[in-house]
């Protein structure tokens, strides 16, 4: 007797059968620490990116299933696009469109940390959101920017040092997020090599002095892992290799 084959679900039945999965997964703990690690969402099942994670590798890529995710507004589902979208087909259009629906740090950070920096976009959207008024997109420019020092072995020094002028003119945005977003990509790049380190510390010491207490902490943040015993160390040995 031959096989029947199984049968295709259409998208929307795809969107809601990863909805229900992600809320048989969540718990009302997981749902407490959004609040704990101030994550504000008004559509969440309390779901641990381990389990996000897991879910992800279940579904695979499928661009138009993490479009469809995205629209859902679940805290989760929308985690959930960065590992499933395909970075190639992602559109600079999307990147904006998404990145003015960022209502906190985890969606933001999840989205340029797994997606976007994948994207031939990337570098572009750094300087465009360099200087947003919306704190969430501003802080992308800069979560993105971080993702890229970290992720983009083979990116030259040119295009991290050619952002150092972008990391000191938003250090004096006071606003949380933002500042911290701005450290993050300031000692990332002060990470990549030695060359990129003495550039990072030459601004991260101009921060320290600042009039500006916002600016102040950005360099100083910067200043205390970027001269690290353990950070010089790795530098040294990535020298010598």
């Amino acid at each position: 007797m031959p096989t029947k084959k199984p049968v295709k679900r259409s998208l929307k039945e795809e969107v809601q059968a990863v909805l229900s999965s992600l809320d048989r997964m969540g718990t009302r703990r997981d749902r407490e620490n959004l609040a704990r690690f101030g994550i504000t969402a008004s559509k969440a099942f309390g779901v641990s990116m381990a389990k996000v994670r897991v879910l992800a590798k279940r579904l695979g890529q499928n661009h138009e299933l993490a479009a469809a995710l995205w629209e859902t507004g679940w805290y989760e589902a929308r985690i959930l696009t960065s590992f499933v979208d395909e970075p190639a087909r992602v559109t600079p259009a999307q990147m904006d469109r998404w990145c003015r629906d960022f209502d906190n740090w985890g969606i933001c950070d999840s989205l340029c940390f797994h997606l976007f920096d994948k994207t031939p976009h990337a570098w572009t959207k750094v300087a465009k959101w360099s200087d947003s008024r919306h704190e969430f997109v501003k802080r992308a420019a800069f979560a993105l920017l971080a993702s890229l020092a970290l992720h983009d072995k083979r990116a030259a020094d040119e295009p991290f040092a050619r952002c150092l002028p972008l990391i000191e003119s938003a250090a004096t945005d006071g606003r949380n997020f933002v500042k911290k977003g701005v450290s993050w990509a300031l000692r990332g790049i002060g990470r990549r090599n030695l060359v990129l380190n003495t550039a990072a510390l030459e601004v991260a010491n101009r921060l320290s002095t600042s009039s500006e207490a916002a600016a102040r902490w950005v360099g100083k943040d910067a200043l205390k892992e970027l001269t690290s015993p353990g950070v010089m160390r790795r530098l040294a040995a990535r020298r010598s290799t």
